[in-house]
């Protein structure tokens, strides 16, 4: 799991949060089923610039693929370390570039042909060298009591489940179920069209602002894109990307749900007042609901209550269950009616010093509701009534867990950083499977920091990405390693399903191929949609993969030439919003920064970029 970037300038507690805490989750904000909805947003902030150069020829090393190299003599990729060896940390996410850089996530060409330093000094052997070794080390291994494999601690493969119905199909938590050959997958709607092979539809600029804005949102109907921009939100053209509607608003958009009614409604937050320098800073306070279909803004209301007395209620993050629109934060939780805004509960002071922190959406309500004085709170999961916000069912969460994430409410999923072990600033060492009707605990599934990706903000609620659950499965992609061949950029990944009720691995798993690395967006019914991201030298591509066979399909690939790449590859794989649906992809930021003086062409940002298979 990977490290956040640090927070831009000037965002003061209690407002939009610090940008390692995107409001929407996994890559951005998914929308309904019908819609072809899309993964959750990721990281704030945005990635390194440009594409990068090709490798000189005959690379004798290589460095590794956001992900340091391991000491001479390590085992390979499915192998445990040898005990007196060290282990190395994983590779963090980068901070703001400060100069013309590829964003993290994507290879650089090697700026040496020769051996490639590692951790403590060494050199990294020769690649004949490092076969030798592997191969050593595997026949120990085997004839020691076999080969140990990532997926180690399940017994043996879980029988297949029946289909498990989920919510938000299209973001980073709840999926909708499936059948297929083995009782998984299969029955998603995305299929590949006459061709796969996508080309640039229409880009968007970053607009212009004084200070670092976020830009939190986007939303894909059957008719527009949809994107926040300055003090508004904005409707374009699918395959045009010309303007159809602008929604002005008060202030700047510092929350959006990524769940969207089944008629294309969808709440957010907003700033009560435009930003001004030198503060450059509103509250969070106002709650709203947008017609994606029309560009209106159907109601807007805030509160008073709770943390904030007497004063407006801020708020953090927004989502939506059924008719219930439901909005957290430091000052406590409210929820309004998604029809015309009427409070349903706000904040409540209590004794025990308890405040709901922020809801988890879609199918189901969940609250993370942290009590005690400081120091010594303790975290609860609570599954809601959506209409009167009683607890149905209720789970503590173990002693050191200070934050709690919700990944899907049904089934109900809830990662957390237990003690603060994982140690690398994705906020999760731990995935809990949890029965939402009894509070029970289901199973715990730990998370290697080193072996598995994904990531949870440290301090939002429903902000999980790279996490899906369908079919009663948790689907979490592996960190990157060394693919088959050793060559230099050939690193690769996995995607590995867990069972939630016994939290053993599937013996299937999805493999993303040489120097490629799969970025799971949302379910598709009981398929996942994932990102390719691609080498120095190759467009993206969108797959659809069965979740119970775990077999891909291509849905759409990017040229491969040096502009498409430049554009692709602007932004950050954890700094972005994904969506796709129906041979379309939108690549959008969730943050605008102030441009930099003297920058060059290449340096060149963008709000938005489109790709698609049509036409």
């Amino acid at each position: 799991m990977t490290q956040p970037p640090p927070p831009p300038p000037n965002q003061p507690p209690g407002g939009f949060g610090p940008p390692q805490d995107p409001q929407p989750g996994g890559f951005g904000a998914p929308q309904d089923p019908a819609q072809g909805g899309f993964g959750a947003p990721q990281q704030p902030g945005q990635g390194g610039f440009g594409a990068p150069t090709p490798p000189p020829e005959q690379p004798q090393g290589r460095p590794g693929y956001g992900y340091p190299q391991a000491p001479p003599q390590q085992p390979g990729y499915g192998y445990p370390a040898q005990p007196q060896q060290p282990v190395p940390p994983p590779y963090g996410y980068p901070t703001q570039p400060q100069q013309a850089q590829p964003p993290y996530g994507y290879p650089t060409a090697p700026q040496q042909a020769a051996q490639v330093p590692v951790p403590g000094g060494r050199k990294k052997p020769s690649a004949q060298a490092q076969i030798v070794i592997a191969a050593a080390v595997a026949v120990a291994l085997i004839v020691g009591g076999g080969i140990w494999y990532a997926n180690s601690g399940s017994d043996a493969p879980p029988e297949a489940k029946p289909p498990a119905t989920g919510q938000n199909p299209n973001g980073g938590g709840d999926a909708g179920g499936g059948t297929g050959g083995s009782g998984l997958g299969g029955n998603g709607t995305e299929k590949p069209g006459a061709s796969t092979r996508a080309k640039l539809a229409f880009s968007i600029d970053v607009p212009k602002v004084p200070d670092s804005t976020p830009m939190d949102g986007s939303w894909l109907t059957d008719k527009a894109f949809v994107k926040t921009g300055v003090n508004s939100v904005n409707g374009y053209d699918l395959d045009k990307g010309t303007p159809l509607w602008t929604l002005p608003l008060a202030g700047q958009v510092c929350g959006a749900s990524r769940h969207v009614t089944a008629d294309n409604k969808v709440p957010i937050l907003f700033e009560e007042a435009k930003r001004v320098a030198p503060r450059y800073y509103q509250s969070c306070t106002q709650v709203g609901m947008v017609d994606l279909n029309t560009g209106k803004l159907l109601w807007s209301t805030s509160i008073s209550g709770g943390n904030a007395g007497d004063g407006k209620v801020r708020f953090s993050e927004i989502t939506l269950s059924g008719q219930t629109v439901a909005a957290g934060g430091t000052d406590g939780g409210a929820a309004f009616d998604a029809a015309d805004g009427k409070v349903r509960w706000k904040p409540r002071s209590n004794d025990q010093n308890c405040y709901d922190m922020g809801y988890g959406g879609g199918q189901g309500l969940v609250a993370v509701r942290k009590c005690g004085s400081y120091g010594s709170e303790s975290v609860l999961i609570q599954n809601l009534d959506p209409k009167s916000g009683q607890p149905l069912s209720e789970f503590k969460m173990p002693t050191g867990v200070k934050y709690a994430a919700v990944v899907s409410t049904k089934p109900l999923v809830v990662a957390a950083d237990v003690n603060e072990t994982a140690g690398d600033g994705s906020g999760i060492s731990d995935f809990f499977s949890i029965d939402e009707k009894t509070g029970k605990l289901r199973t715990k599934i730990a998370a290697d920091a080193d072996r598995y990706a994904g990531r949870c903000a440290s301090t939002k609620v429903e902000a999980c990405s790279q996490v899906l659950v369908g079919d009663d499965r948790l689907y979490v992609p592996t960190e990157e390693h060394e693919g088959s061949t050793g060559e230099y950029g050939d690193e690769t990944n996995e995607i590995i399903a867990f069972d939630l009720a016994n939290g053993r691995t599937a013996a299937e798993k999805a493999d993303a191929g040489d120097r490629y690395t799969l970025v799971p967006l949302r379910m598709d019914g009981g398929d996942i949609i994932a990102y390719k991201m691609p080498p120095y030298d190759k467009g993206g591509q969108v797959v659809s993969i069965n979740a119970g066979t775990m077999k891909e399909t291509l849905l759409l690939e990017n040229q491969s030439d040096k502009a498409s790449r430049q554009m692709e590859t602007s932004f950050s794989v954890t700094g972005a919003e994904f969506r796709y649906g129906d041979g379309r992809l939108f690549i959008s930021a969730v943050y605008a920064n102030k441009a930099r003086e003297g920058a060059s062409a290449s340096d060149k940002r963008y709000l938005s970029v489109s790709f698609g298979t049509k036409g």
